[in-house]
């Protein structure tokens, strides 16, 4: 009985630390947050946050998920290749996004803070290449891809050109460029399997 009391307020206490160490990110950014600062917010004490969350940067990358996951969703087009592109343009376009140039922020604190490049190596980039995979796998599945694949191979040339441009070139990254990376890139692992198997 006591448990069950208790879930609804574990539930609203941890919506409020995640929404409190969200805003704090947008606001001030990662290295002016701290435990302290979200616990005043969530009006919960440290103990709580350190009872579901290891360190702050664990508790930011969640929060900044669940903030940003309803924007990320796990197209289902009925056409693996069309989903693909799908997939890739949605999380450009939140790359892009006011919420999501956190990210690049995260990944330059990432690389003086290793709790940090952790957090969001397990908790946003890792997810979103198993959603690849996922859809790489679905193509396979239905035919429109060889089931001699390398897949981890085919998300790095897909997805890494990406975070080239993302973090190293700056340039642009739009819509027509992501539909224009995946149709070539796909059609390449195309060609590529096609001459193995004549190989």
């Amino acid at each position: 009985m006591n448990g069950k009391r208790g879930r609804p307020r574990n539930v609203e206490a941890q919506k409020a630390i995640l929404s409190a160490s969200y805003e704090l990110l947008l606001e001030n950014g990662f290295q002016a947050v701290t435990v302290d600062k979200i616990a005043d917010r969530a009006q919960v004490s440290k103990a709580t946050i350190y009872k579901w969350w290891p360190n702050k940067a664990a508790v930011v990358m969640d929060g900044f998920l669940y903030a940003a996951t309803a924007r990320l969703p796990v197209p289902n087009t009925g056409s693996a290749t069309n989903d693909i592109v799908i997939h890739a343009t949605n999380l450009t376009r939140f790359l892009t996004s006011r919420e999501g140039k956190i990210i690049t922020e995260l990944l330059g604190e990432g690389q003086f803070d290793a709790g940090l490049a952790e957090a969001y190596r397990t908790r946003f980039f890792r997810p979103r290449r198993l959603e690849a995979r996922g859809l790489l796998e679905k193509a396979v599945q239905l035919g429109e891809l060889k089931k001699e694949l390398d897949i981890d191979i085919c998300i790095d040339l897909i997805y890494g050109p990406i975070f080239y441009r993302l973090l190293v070139t700056g340039d642009a990254l739009d819509e027509p460029y992501v539909q224009h990376l995946v149709l070539t890139a796909l059609e390449g692992i195309r060609s590529s399997c096609a001459e193995e198997q004549l190989g």
